[in-house]
């Protein structure tokens, strides 16, 4: 009972250190409101109201069928504009995507002579261009397809894809955004957060206080444990409910409580990483340093933006022993599908296996690093 006391009571210490650091609140809040929102809106890898300008020199029933077959939310409400005007709108950004239909684009289509559809590109931006240029092509061979076919009264094909989009229909980037910046912040703000206190500790001497305490290493690794812990648990939790969930309108398939059981076990793997970190650096600049490079490697090989099989095998047989990765994957299956613990419990007991790993590992070198400090 003393020992758990110990813990509680560092550990409301801790909560009275953060509570009095405005900057690394305005991180915390930042981190999981305005980061989540920007991440999830502001860069959307699908394409969204392209702005598209046509030049219809034919003027015929075809050309004004495939005009009508654009419209938003891919594209802008199209532009009739003259063929003199398409470098202008071009060079001065007002059109990404410019479409020209010759004189006698129907009647050559329906002849079944050569015909063609001139489409010019502003490649400077770059996600619009490689994205819309694919969609404009499809888009309007098939509609050419469709209006040849009712006019020469061809066989249609006999076996037709239909293509269903399960768990997002309309392959809205905000749903597949929102939860991977959470799950990027859950991991960078834990680091930054057990890190920081205890190389804010080391450089206002309040170690040396700590030693000298009936405490022990354990005591004080487990206090800022549950403490930055908590914090991040109710940010995360806040941020679900209330940008996720509310602002974003990102529908949640699964439990939420199974979710943030899964949180726990993960936090305790990155608290226990920023501690390590916190042991092995004298500063905060280095610990900058280190985090820039120990987070984009966890990201990368997480499997949060490409999957993990895409990956070279001695890779994904690395990334087996990272949390991350294991993070990621019961995060997608619970809020996406819906997953229960019957399907994600492998994923539960390989990050709380390797986070217990790691705990000690940290805690070993915990104490080295007092006893370098006594």
């Amino acid at each position: 009972m003393r020992s758990i006391e110990n813990i509680y009571r560092l550990g409301v210490k801790e909560l009275w250190s953060l509570l009095r650091d405005p900057i690394m609140l305005a991180l915390i809040v930042f981190t999981f409101t305005a980061s989540i929102y920007s991440a999830a809106t502001a860069q959307p890898d699908t394409l969204h109201m392209a702005p598209i300008a046509f030049v219809d020199e034919d003027g015929s029933p075809l050309s004004a069928r495939i005009i009508s077959a654009f419209f938003p939310p891919q594209f802008g409400v199209p532009v009739l504009i003259s063929a003199d005007q398409v470098d202008h709108g071009l060079d001065s950004g007002q059109y990404t995507f410019s479409l020209s239909i010759p004189p006698d684009f129907q009647r050559d289509v329906l002849a079944g002579r050569h015909a063609e559809l001139q489409l010019n590109v502003d490649a400077t931006r770059m996600s619009q261009a490689f994205t819309g240029s694919g969609y404009i092509q499809q888009i309007a061979g098939d509609e050419i397809r469709d209006f040849v076919q009712r006019y020469r009264g061809g066989a249609t094909a006999s076996i037709d894809l239909e293509p269903h989009m399960r768990f997002n229909p309309n392959l809205e980037q905000a749903w597949f955004g929102s939860l991977m910046e959470i799950i990027n912040n859950v991991t960078m703000l834990s680091i930054i957060l057990t890190g920081a206190a205890l190389i804010r500790e080391r450089e206002h001497g309040t170690i040396e206080h700590l030693l000298v305490m009936p405490v022990t290493p354990a005591e004080i690794m487990l206090a800022k444990v549950w403490a930055n812990g908590l914090v991040i648990l109710v940010a995360v939790a806040a941020s679900l409910l209330l940008v996720v969930r509310t602002v974003l309108q990102v529908p949640i398939a699964g439990s939420p409580w199974l979710f943030l059981l899964g949180v726990v076990l993960y936090l305790f793997f990155a608290t226990a990483l920023g501690i390590f970190l916190g042991t092995i650096t004298r500063s905060m600049a280095q610990f900058a340093l280190l985090i820039i490079l120990i987070v984009i490697v966890l990201q990368l090989l997480s499997g949060g933006n490409t999957p993990v099989e895409s990956q070279p095998l001695w890779m994904q047989r690395i990334t087996f022993f990272l949390p991350s990765r294991h993070f990621v994957s019961f995060s997608q299956a619970i809020i996406y599908r819906g997953a229960g613990l019957r399907a994600v419990w492998p994923n539960f007991l390989a990050v709380g296996a390797i986070g217990l790993g790691f705990f000690v590992f940290s805690l070993r070198r915990f104490r080295q690093s007092i006893a370098v400090t006594k």
